[in-house]
């Protein structure tokens, strides 16, 4: 991850959260969330001049942007399901003129849940998001799509389409019986369940407590601010 002169604490640092819908802003220097709609036609480009007007009389120094897919050494490695193309291999740095890093959405709000310990963080929205965070050590996870059960995934069990079409009961059923598979395998400490279909669930299973969406600005702020975490 590049570097800056400034001490973590002091770096300024402007959040990005990209989603299918809106492309989301906050300066850890203050002031409320900005966002714009995106879109499925949205390229990377147009994320950038979005966010460039949105920032409009902003402070910040570095740039931190939660992407919607795989993310590997600050690179996103596939285009994003629910935007449009561009996206790999586009040069943040130099469109936006600092220091960026990049991370997996689900991974920036597990950054900004994180109390300590052996974290798992699962986002319930229209797919299943996954991060786990190790004695400050992040590592998103891949595993929405690994085999569950009769040959279908984890994230088809616990994803909207599964909700709309089987109701909200049985969908409930099914996260509880998910998060009980991956913390056997797992062994969290505690889990955090964010994402926008959290609020659906009337209990919570086991270990677990609510996220927030608002906490990945927090998890953007803490990438380069918190020389502590690995990342």
């Amino acid at each position: 991850m590049e570097q800056t002169n400034l001490k973590g604490s002091e770096r300024r640092v402007l959040a990005i959260d990209i989603g299918g819908s809106h492309v989301k802003i906050r300066s850890s220097a203050g002031g409320p969330e900005r966002k714009a709609d995106s879109g499925k036609e949205m390229t990377a480009a147009e994320m950038v001049a979005a966010v460039k007007t949105m920032a409009e009389g902003l402070d910040y120094d570095v740039i931190a942007i939660g992407y919607p897919g795989p993310v590997v050494h600050d690179k996103p490695i596939a285009e994003p399901a629910n935007l449009g193309e561009g996206w790999v291999g586009f040069d943040y740095r130099q469109a936006f003129g600092c220091p960026v890093r990049i991370v997996n959405d689900a991974l920036m709000q597990a950054l900004g849940s994180y109390q300590g310990g052996r974290m798992l963080f699962l986002g319930l929205g229209t797919g299943l998001g996954a991060a786990m965070i190790v004695e400050n050590v992040a590592q998103p996870m891949e595993i929405a799509h690994l085999p569950y059960r009769k040959g279908n995934s984890f994230e088809h069990y616990v994803a909207e389409a599964y909700r709309e079409k089987h109701g909200k009961k049985k969908w409930r059923e099914k996260v509880h019986d998910v998060v009980e598979t991956l913390t056997a395998a797992l062994e969290p400490d505690y889990i955090v369940i964010g994402g926008g279909n959290v609020v659906k669930l009337d209990e919570l299973p086991p270990k677990c407590r609510r996220g927030d969406n608002t906490l990945a600005f927090d998890g953007g702020f803490r990438l380069w601010q918190d020389d502590s975490l690995t990342v």
